[in-house]
């Protein structure tokens, strides 16, 4: 027979798992609710893109190692480190198309990141250097896989940098400087020939007419 305490403590167990069946089925109405009035308030449009701008582009030519320029219409954000990783995503891009007058594959996503910082002071700019105006040095980290793809040869690999070092003078003036990283280390060459570990300058990097 079932004692009288066996049949209290079950009752009470019974009502136990009532209320608390009750209780989860209020909080699954109510994630719900909330799920339904957070997408009531999405926005319906999606997000506005950066508006287009200009940007000058060196591009670089193997059949005669110059820099040709090409403007385009970018959407380019307003941060000047976050323009220039789009600036020069899309001059890797103009390298990985089928008829590129310098074909290296890879495209944008071979730049990682680009960094601006205050340049080298030399004697004539050393009252500039922590001026909101002054010279900037780019830190351009360029993807291991960029480089492991990157044809080899000397003209080949300076033509690369220098349409970088150039594309980053012609669209911000500031940047006098350019630094390379490789995944975010220091690497000794592009490809076997172009000096990595070196400080490149844009002033004479830029054709002129």
């Amino acid at each position: 027979m079932i004692s009288r305490f066996q049949t209290i403590l079950f009752a009470v167990l019974l009502l136990a798992s009532a209320i608390m069946g009750v209780a989860l089925w209020q909080l699954r109405e109510h994630a719900h609710q909330r799920l339904l009035a957070g997408e009531d308030s999405a926005p319906t449009q999606a997000p506005a893109i950066a508006p287009s701008q200009q940007a000058t582009l060196l591009v670089a030519r193997d059949a005669d190692n110059s820099l040709l320029a090409q403007v385009q219409s970018l959407p380019l954000p307003q941060d000047p480190g976050a323009q220039a990783r789009v600036i020069l995503g899309k001059l890797l891009d103009l390298y990985a198309a089928p008829d590129a007058a310098h074909p290296v594959p890879g495209g944008a996503n071979s730049i990682a990141q680009v960094f601006l910082l205050p340049a080298q002071a030399t004697n004539s700019a050393a009252a500039e250097k922590d001026s909101p105006t002054g010279p900037q040095l780019a830190v351009v980290n360029l993807t291991g896989a960029f480089v492991a793809t990157h044809p080899s040869g000397l003209e080949t690999e300076d033509l690369t940098l220098l349409s970088i070092c150039a594309t980053l003078h012609a669209n911000l003036p500031r940047v006098t400087q350019v630094r390379f990283l490789v995944d975010g280390q220091t690497r000794a060459t592009l490809a076997g020939h172009a000096d990595l570990t070196r400080t490149y300058l844009t002033a004479g990097s830029v054709p002129h007419p």
